[in-house]
């Protein structure tokens, strides 16, 4: 079953983070789905097997000045380890998408680390396709910080 995310699954979407390689606690994730709950741009959605959550994506929606249509964007999206190649990604891909047609997106865009070469397989087999390269810049920690 793929539904909305809620605060209780805040332990098993710690796990499937810390997976991702992105260590979470369960109040980080408590927390983020709060912040999310608040605002209209963006949906994390889970996949449930057997009251387990074992997948989620993550999308985004973004306003754009220079086309009249927003971006989707696949922010987070993991399988359970345990569960990979058993279509809940491709589910979970689907579900988002109609979520970013319905408010009107013109177009999805994933973003994944270069080391991800079996996601990026994935993500190709479900219709994406590499157009462009994203630079980014971290802000430089302060004396303190």
């Amino acid at each position: 079953m793929i539904r909305a995310a809620a605060s209780h699954d805040s332990a098993h979407i710690a796990v499937l983070l810390s997976e991702l390689g992105y260590p979470a606690t369960e109040e980080f994730v408590r927390d983020r789905l709060n912040v999310i709950a608040r605002r209209q741009d963006g949906e994390l959605l889970v996949a449930e097997l057997d009251a387990e959550v074992v997948g989620l994506v993550c999308l985004q929606v973004i306003p754009l000045f220079h086309l009249p249509e927003p971006l989707g964007r696949i922010t987070a999206l993991v399988i359970s380890s345990k569960l990979k190649r058993h279509g809940i990604g491709r589910r979970l891909v689907a579900e988002a998408e109609k979520l970013a047609w319905k408010q009107g997106c013109g177009r999805i865009e994933i973003t994944s680390g270069d080391q991800r070469g079996d996601a990026h397989a994935f993500y190709e087999a479900v219709g994406y396709e590499q157009v462009s390269r994203r630079f980014i810049k971290s802000r430089p920690l302060s004396p303190g910080d």
